[in-house]
């Protein structure tokens, strides 16, 4: 398979070709988990993860969600 190259929070991350966002965030192990998906700067909502595939020098932003006080 095939390597490509994304920035993933600002850091160089390697993943395989035609991996999609839902892919990427099962990878992460934060599949269930409360975060939000930027690619490039434009959110990305949930319905859509399945159908955004990464490309090459994708800035991907994934934000998590934490409770606290």
């Amino acid at each position: 398979m095939i390597n490509i190259e994304i920035a993933l929070n600002g850091a160089r991350h390697s993943l395989d070709a035609g991996k999609n966002v839902e892919e990427l965030i099962a990878d992460l192990s934060l599949s269930g988990k409360a975060v939000a998906v930027a690619i490039n700067r434009e959110i990305v909502p949930r319905s859509q993860w399945s159908q955004r595939q990464l490309q090459t020098a994708d800035r991907v932003d994934v934000v998590r969600a934490i409770g606290g006080g």
